[in-house]
């Protein structure tokens, strides 16, 4: 098995906290409004303004039940993670809307990404031998078609060939499949929990 590296935060404590109570509260807004939660941004600190690309992941029970994110920043971080925490609990289209009865037991992760860096590759082993088990996120790309595995994906795919072949299905793409024209972008995340 793979050590999986520390993706410490840069944000303080008392950040990473409001972050985490701000899903949270989006979630409830949207239990009760069915609509994500508006966010004032007056008197926050300029790390909590900045544009950061985000994903929100829920589990109940260990499972999957909601991922929602961005991979390029576009909007404040507050904002971003009050829209993907609001998405992964309504929107995700492989669960049905989170009810009121799901909130005990509900964890929420928070991934804060780096901007994505093309890789630069000349087969698929090269791509292989590049890849940082626990540390990269990937962005597979081939033509029309793109899909992404956060860095804590790597706990249930730990081996390399495992973790892209499972990215190409993601991508809807053949297991198997190779082109030489195929685009690889990795990137980081740090993760409040």
């Amino acid at each position: 098995m793979v050590p999986m590296p520390s993706n410490k935060c840069s944000l303080s404590d008392e950040q990473q906290r409001y972050l985490l109570d701000l899903a949270w509260e989006s979630i409830r807004y949207g239990l009760k409004h069915r609509m994500p939660m508006p966010v004032n941004m007056e008197g926050l600190a300029q790390e909590l303004k900045s544009l950061r690309a985000t994903f929100v992941t829920l589990q109940r029970q260990g499972q999957l039940r909601g991922c929602i994110g961005r991979l390029e920043a576009a909007r404040p971080l507050v904002e971003d993670i009050a829209g993907n925490a609001y998405a992964a609990a309504f929107q995700d289209p492989r669960f049905p809307a989170l009810r009121d009865s799901e909130l005990e037991g509900l964890e929420i992760h928070l991934s804060l990404l780096t901007p994505a860096e093309p890789m630069s590759f000349t087969s698929e082993q090269d791509l292989l031998d590049q890849l940082q088990a626990g540390v990269d996120g990937v962005i597979l790309a081939e033509g029309s078609r793109r899909g992404t595995f956060l860095p804590s994906v790597w706990e249930q795919l730990p081996e390399p060939e495992q973790f892209l072949q499972h990215l190409k299905l993601k991508a809807g793409l053949p297991g198997a499949y190779w082109s030489n024209s195929i685009k690889a972008y990795r990137y980081r995340t740090e993760v409040v929990k």
